[in-house]
């Protein structure tokens, strides 16, 4: 299981990360994608490598993977399998049936629709001059949000993706920049916003989806964490503190014990 897992913690951290460029998760999840399908077709020899170098370091006694298997659990199913080794049952019962579980799930998570929408959103990365700048991109993501753009926008909208690209490209107060908050940042300072009203709209909406989702996400691990059994019956308004206090660590840690003290000291 650390192996497996561990071929997804990356991404797993990644995600979490508020400060996650949109383009970077692009790659993680086309990369960890891939990871995945390689360590199903060819990773049970290396890690069955692993485990018999453990097991002779520690004076553990292996299984003859050539040998037949035999079902020791005290069940006995109804329909006996014959000539079925101990290789092919660990490698196409246990590990292909664990590493297809994630497969799904991450398949799950990151399907077809959701990846091609990050893929639209990284047409507004600013690096390298704007080298990853699609407006075909732009104007399919701005078709995932039907209730922001109407068709008579889609058709402005498309008009200005060109002016932006030009105007943006020979600005160089847009050069050398980080990241699309930058460039939101630097759109309002320079009062592009307003001649692309459009175009600042879908990339507002581009800013807010991941940190919105994220941020749902840490929510709802943090309400399952707190909601116990043995919490079930707390009030509302200290239920709601203990989940505040759960999900907003980063902000609380610049809160001393003696703030704490000095607060319930002085109230009446």
């Amino acid at each position: 299981m650390l192996h497996i897992l561990g071929l997804t913690d990356v991404l797993s951290r990644a995600l979490q990360r508020k400060d996650q460029d949109i383009l970077e998760v692009v790659l993680l999840v086309e990369t960890t994608r891939g990871k995945l399908q390689d360590f199903r077709e060819s990773g049970f020899d290396q890690l069955l490598e692993k485990i018999h170098l453990f097991c002779a370091k520690h004076d553990i006694q292996t299984v003859d993977m050539a040998g037949n298997y035999i079902n020791d659990t005290g069940y006995r199913p109804k329909r006996q399998r014959y000539n079925l080794t101990n290789q092919h049952y660990y490698n196409f019962e246990c590990f292909n049936t664990v590493v297809d579980m994630e497969i799904q799930e991450f398949g799950d998570r990151f399907n077809e629709i959701n990846t091609e929408l990050l893929q639209n959103m990284s047409a507004f990365i600013p690096y390298d001059s704007f080298s990853k700048f699609d407006a075909s991109k732009l104007m399919r993501l701005c078709e995932f949000y039907p209730y922001d753009f109407d068709n008579g926008e889609k058709i402005v909208l498309s008009h200005q993706l060109g002016l932006y690209i030009d105007s943006v490209r020979k600005d160089k107060r847009f050069a050398n920049l980080k990241g699309i908050a930058d460039l939101a940042r630097v759109m309002v300072e320079t009062k592009n916003h307003i001649n692309f009203h459009l175009v600042y709209r879908l990339l507002k909406l581009t800013l807010v989806l991941p940190v919105a989702t994220a941020t749902v996400e840490r929510c709802f691990s943090a309400v399952k964490i707190v909601k116990t059994n043995l919490r079930n019956r707390i009030g509302e308004d200290f239920w709601n503190a203990c989940v505040i206090f759960s999900v907003e660590k980063e902000a609380l840690e610049s809160v001393t014990n003696e703030a704490v003290i000095d607060r319930f000291q002085k109230m009446k």
